[in-house]
Parts: C-alpha cells; sequence; structure tokens
C-alpha cells in the first residue's frame, strides 16, 4: 500500500523505520471515482493527496464560467490547493478525478504534527514546493512569451504520460487556448512530421 509513497519519500530523505512508520500512521487511503470531486470551491483544503494511481485536474473557473485546467496530477504527484490547505480558508479551485484513482491524504494538522516529530519532512515538502514553482513560473512565461505549438511541445515532453489520457479539451485549456486551436496546431505538427 505504502511502495510507491516510499520510493518518493526515499528519493528525498533517509528515514529510519518509526519515522516512516508514524508516516504512514498518519495517511489516509482515499478511493475517487472518476468525474467526482477531491475538492469544490469554497470548501477548506484540509486534505493534500500523493497520487497512488489514477489521473486528476485542478482548475478554475474565470467570469465568463469556462474553465481554466491549473495542474493534471498522475501518479507519484502530489495534488491539493496550497492557499486553502496553508491558510485554512476557502478553496478557489476544483480538484476532480479523471480516472479512478487511489490516493494517500495527509490532513493539514497532522501534517504540520509531523514536521514537529520528524523534521526532515519539512525539507521534502519544501523541495516539492520548489519544484511546484519553478513548473508553474514556466509555465507563466512560457504562455506570455511563447507561441502555441511550442507551448504543446514543452507540453509533450515535460507531461508525456499525460496527452493520451485527458480529454484535448482539457490541454487546451490548460495551454490557454481553445480545442479549435489545439487541434490546427496537432494537424500541422503531423503534416510537418511526413
Amino acid at each position: 500500500m505504502f511502495a510507491e509513497i516510499d520510493a518518493y519519500v526515499n528519493r528525498c530523505l533517509s528515514l529510519k523505520t518509526s519515522e516512516m512508520d508514524y508516516f504512514h500512521s498518519i495517511l489516509q487511503s482515499r478511493k475517487l471515482e472518476k468525474k467526482t470531486w477531491f475538492l469544490r470551491e469554497g470548501e477548506i483544503g484540509e486534505w493534500e493527496a500523493y497520487v497512488v494511481r489514477g489521473c486528476l485536474r485542478k482548475y478554475g473557473m474565470d467570469d465568463d464560467g469556462n474553465e481554466i485546467i491549473l495542474q493534471f496530477a498522475i501518479e507519484d504527484w502530489w495534488v491539493g490547493d496550497i492557499a486553502s490547505y496553508s491558510l485554512q480558508s476557502p478553496s478557489q479551485v476544483y480538484i476532480q478525478a479523471l480516472e479512478d484513482s487511489e490516493l494517500l491524504c495527509i490532513h493539514h494538522y497532522d501534517k504540520e504534527a509531523l514536521f514537529a516529530r520528524v523534521p526532515a519532512f519539512e525539507r521534502m515538502f519544501r523541495l516539492m514546493m520548489q519544484r511546484s514553482y519553478i513548473v508553474l513560473q514556466d509555465r507563466f512565461v512560457a504562455t506570455l512569451a511563447k507561441p502555441a505549438d511550442e507551448r504543446y511541445l514543452d507540453f509533450l515532453e515535460k507531461y508525456p504520460g499525460i496527452a493520451g489520457r485527458v480529454p484535448q479539451h482539457y490541454i487546451a485549456s490548460y495551454l490557454g487556448i481553445t480545442p479549435e486551436f489545439l487541434s490546427r496546431v496537432r494537424a500541422r505538427m503531423a503534416k510537418s512530421r511526413k
């Protein structure tokens, strides 16, 4: 049950068996069926989740009611609303399963207790946050500076496992383009490969 998350932790930290046992004791297993919610706008994000199996999307809504995909989370990724989780404030995003998914979840208060009891975990989560911030910054710069073709190629390179698992209109939303424009980009790319 913990093999995947243990491998994740072991890439970052070297811990005693008792420390890993404590970590395991505060994790809660949760299964989500496709199209069910991990978090909805307005709820307090009390949980962060490690994805053992499946695919989720995190998104917000613009003033016109259009979804704006912020993140996809697949196996060996973490997902949650960091602002709501950290501040214990109402979420501004939705997190939904795109596939049947298995998660290992950690509650806000248990994570704080984990940091107090096993300080090394603060380092792991700090590194994770740094990586997330770098990805967000790179995405922001690409959205402002790169044409859609390059953004799509970057997406395929950085997230090769996702393109075949999620609907194309979600990828278009993630890239900040319309599904029709993404279809044209893909058609041009297919032509250039011939």
